[in-house]
């Protein structure tokens, strides 16, 4: 049985068909019993927040998919690193054989935000000796179409990426190698760097939004202190909204513009391109 945490999340709800297709049993971990449904195989609600329902989704689990939370804009330690730590808790208390977790690419100590946050989650999981697998994804091609990126007002992608290019990776592809890792107990005790096959800057990646939409999208580059302060005005604190700034900084320098092989490795086939990505996303709004 396996265990997906953030199972309605973008990579959960694309990892759960995949291991029905393998007929693989699994269980969800979600607050919404009808969400969690949808996506088939047995239903626990509740959050990670919950020890009891953490503990009650647990009951007979031997592989858990680790994926849940993200930054806040919050001082302290991020409510991720303790929602997981206790998944991780009670997962060895559960005698679970492989734990195959979300990072992101660039986790490391004392890194900004999300970066930092996964790494203390991957540190802590690799001590508990649980088997593990750690996932660390590029920029998620998804967030163009769900309001995850930067748009102004007028719809033009904003960044401070300068010319920098990244190879961003559709959550579909992500999907697909946690369902072998699961299924297959492949990876044990590696981190797998995840990305698309291209690495492209964001004037292409407009380019391809503008023909993709139907309208014009330009890509807005602006200082990292000019970007932050926008993002201050919307509401974001300014030490959160300045960090952010400084990590599509570390984009610029080309933090993430080199493509891996690891989907192509793990799945047998090639990455989805953002082309394909696109189409795929009209098709299924056909």
């Amino acid at each position: 049985m396996i265990l997906l945490t953030g199972a309605t999340g973008s990579i959960g709800v694309q990892l759960a068909p995949l291991l029905a297709l393998r007929k693989e049993p699994f269980r969800v971990l979600a607050r919404d019993a009808g969400k969690g449904r949808a996506l088939g195989g047995e239903v626990v609600v509740g959050d990670l927040d919950d020890a009891q329902s953490v503990a009650e989704a647990m009951v007979g689990v031997d592989r858990v998919f680790l994926n849940a939370g993200g930054a806040v804009p919050a001082p302290g330690e991020q409510p991720m690193v303790r929602q997981q730590k206790a998944v991780i808790d009670a997962a060895r208390g559960a005698g679970v054989s492989h734990v195959v977790k979300v990072s992101v690419w660039g986790a490391r100590p004392g890194g900004k935000l999300a970066e930092g946050a996964h790494w203390e989650i991957e540190r802590y999981l690799k001590a508990s000796g649980l088997p593990w697998t750690m996932l660390r994804p590029s920029g998620y091609m998804q967030n163009f179409v769900t309001g995850a990126g930067a748009f102004s007002d007028d719809g033009d992608l904003l960044g401070a990426y300068r010319d920098g290019r990244v190879a961003y990776i559709d959550c579909a592809d992500i999907a697909a190698c946690a369902a072998v890792c699961l299924a297959e107990g492949t990876g044990v005790g590696e981190t797998l760097l995840l990305s698309g096959p291209e690495a492209l800057s964001h004037d292409e990646i407009a380019a391809r939004l503008t023909q993709a939409l139907g309208r014009p999208v330009r890509y807005v580059d602006l200082p990292p202190e000019v970007f932050a302060a926008r993002l201050a005005e919307r509401g974001l604190p300014t030490a959160f909204a300045e960090d952010v700034a400084a990590l599509f900084a570390e984009v610029a320098v080309g933090a993430l513009a080199s493509p891996s092989t690891t989907v192509r490795d793990l799945t047998g086939r090639q990455p989805r391109s953002f082309d394909e990505f696109l189409e795929r996303r009209r098709q299924l709004e056909l």
